[in-house]
């Protein structure tokens, strides 16, 4: 069975993929592969659910947590990152949010600015996460991987300023002030730390996973959008197999995941994305029982 059959083999979600221009813009990272198309997927889960706690394993733009959070269809979430620059990032807008917001507002995006940014190590978690955001969000793409070039057209020809939003990023900083208590932030593998979580809290835990893309389904940015790019995916499919929570879990569809979700039985539906060079791309929603079909 060829790779475009298997994929037709599954039907296509109900739920539209939506413009993410109609959903509220909750985090100050713009992370590569980010998942704030998905929040409609993500809302009704979560209603369905109707979990105490939501666990995301690989955060990077914590989109899913925060959104869960502010709109209460959780009452308390876990963020993993094993990303150090991420890592830092988050630890310290949880801790120093509103230092970190006035920063942002006074620093201005220069080459000057950024290559001394880039190059001299941060003394501090404040310095780390600041030098984190500054970087994502002038660099092309997010990108934060060794080697990633700064924006040179960007949005409306500005450049390295074209996603650099000083008051906006400020404001979404402070509004993490009004829920970090309700958030925990762990430093480290999503994958080893999960059967922990998972037998602290059992069928109370909802749990969103987007690992880095597999590489062999026509998605091989992997090593180049993260510094973390490889994930043991068959142990995180047995993971789930063996402590049954639900989850929602997002995927290229590539050879390898398809015969994973038919493997342990778990339900996937298909949506179409564009990648950046405007071509369609399938993209698979795993979840632990029928949802969006």
């Amino acid at each position: 069975m060829s790779a475009a059959t298997a994929v037709a083999d599954f039907p296509v979600s109900r739920i539209p993929v939506v413009n993410v221009a109609t959903v509220p813009q909750r985090s100050p990272l713009r992370y590569p592969g980010g998942k704030t198309w998905l929040i409609p997927h993500i809302r009704e889960w979560l209603r369905h659910a109707g979990a105490r706690l939501l666990i995301e394993p690989f955060a990077g733009g914590g989109i899913a947590t925060l959104t869960a959070i502010a709109e209460n269809l959780v009452g308390e979430a876990v963020m993993l990152e094993i990303d150090r620059d991420v890592a830092a990032f988050w630890r310290g807008a949880f801790e120093s949010g509103t230092t970190l917001a006035e920063r942002v507002r006074q620093f201005e995006p220069t080459l000057e600015s950024l290559n001394k940014l880039l190059n001299e190590p941060p003394r501090s978690l404040e310095e780390h996460a600041f030098r984190t955001l500054v970087l994502n969000r002038t660099r092309r793409g997010g990108i934060l991987a060794p080697g990633a070039s700064f924006s040179r057209q960007g949005e409306n020809g500005r450049g390295i300023l074209s996603r650099w939003y000083p008051d906006t990023l400020a404001e979404r900083l402070l509004a993490l002030q009004n829920c970090n208590d309700r958030i925990t932030f762990l430093e480290g593998d999503g994958v080893k730390l999960l059967p922990s979580l998972l037998r602290g809290w059992g069928r109370q835990a909802a749990v969103f996973l987007d690992p880095p893309y597999t590489g062999d389904g026509g998605k091989r940015a992997g090593s180049r959008l993260y510094a973390h790019s490889e994930v043991d995916h068959a142990r995180l499919f047995a993971l789930l197999a063996k402590y049954r929570p639900c989850f929602l879990m997002t995927y290229d569809a590539s050879p390898q995941i398809i015969d994973l979700v038919r493997k342990h039985d778990f339900d996937a539906v298909l949506l179409s994305m564009k990648n950046t060079h405007h071509n369609q791309m399938p993209e698979l929603v795993i979840t632990s029982s029928p949802l969006f079909a």
